[in-house]
């Protein structure tokens, strides 16, 4: 089974190419905030690196929030538009489960942590499960950061993504947590991770309905925001090809103006 796994989330695009658990290939680029120039070039050269073609892929796999609320929209919206087009099943993976699995293998309780600014986090609690992956100790969410700290268990515990990076030493004097130097790549997302974890949740029976596809925000657009990222959204659409809707009503898009 042949995985597109693709993460917009932060400041990063990433795409990567899984055949069953095993990583094909896979492209991580610092954009800052150009993700819509980025990410459909950036596929468009792994798939021409690997010879896979677009047709190819089975499940398509991106990260669906929390993070930077046009990056989180273009990612899903992309990934979307692919799945339609190529009637093959999609799966919406935290951002933050994604960011866990770069701390692993770990024994200690994993904090992924992004930054939300006005002081506040996006953070997580997961632990290495059965299986090797992250398991959820309690739903990411939206929180002040004193608070957040407060709140963490005494415990060792590991820190990691840019919130990390970005508060490391308030946590550090505060507790015993291991923060990754503010250079180390395991602070951004992989889209391996977002793959893999995807191929997980599909083996397990579970897929999102391709038509409804959304991004899950913490914390909701501010009045304004809302119709850029759907002025945004429509763009993207419009660049993949969206001609209306076929006779057993699924979206027609056109591959070639995707990977145009």
């Amino acid at each position: 089974m042949i995985t597109l796994g693709m993460d917009c989330a932060s400041n990063t695009v990433a795409v990567a190419l899984l055949d069953g658990e095993t990583l094909v290939a896979e492209m991580d680029l610092c954009t800052g905030k150009h993700h819509a120039e980025v990410l459909l070039p950036a596929l468009d050269k792994l798939l021409g690196l690997t010879g896979i073609r677009i047709s190819d892929i089975d499940l398509l796999a991106c990260t669906v929030g929390p993070g930077s609320f046009t990056g989180v929209r273009m990612g899903a919206s992309t990934a979307k538009g692919i799945a339609l087009a190529i009637a093959k099943p999609i799966v919406g993976v935290s951002t933050l489960e994604a960011l866990a699995m770069n701390a692993l293998p770990c024994r200690d309780v994993i904090c992924p942590v992004l930054d939300a600014r006005r002081g506040q986090v996006y953070a997580g609690s997961y632990r290495m499960g059965r299986d090797g992956l992250p398991e959820s100790l309690a739903p990411d969410r939206l929180i002040d950061i004193e608070q957040w700290i407060s709140e963490l268990p005494e415990a060792d515990f590991e820190c990691i993504g840019d919130g990390a990076v970005r508060y490391r030493d308030r946590i550090r004097e505060s507790l015993r947590a291991r923060c990754l130097p503010a250079w180390d790549p395991r602070h951004r997302v992989r889209a391996g991770a977002v793959g893999l974890l995807g191929v997980r949740d599909f083996s397990g029976g579970r897929r999102d309905d391709a038509l409804t596809f959304m991004p899950k925000y913490l914390r909701p657009p501010g009045i304004g925001s809302e119709a850029v990222l759907q002025a945004q959204e429509a763009a993207t659409v419009q660049q993949t090809g969206e001609t209306g809707r076929g006779t057993e009503g699924q979206a027609r898009i056109d591959i070639r103006l995707i990977l145009r």
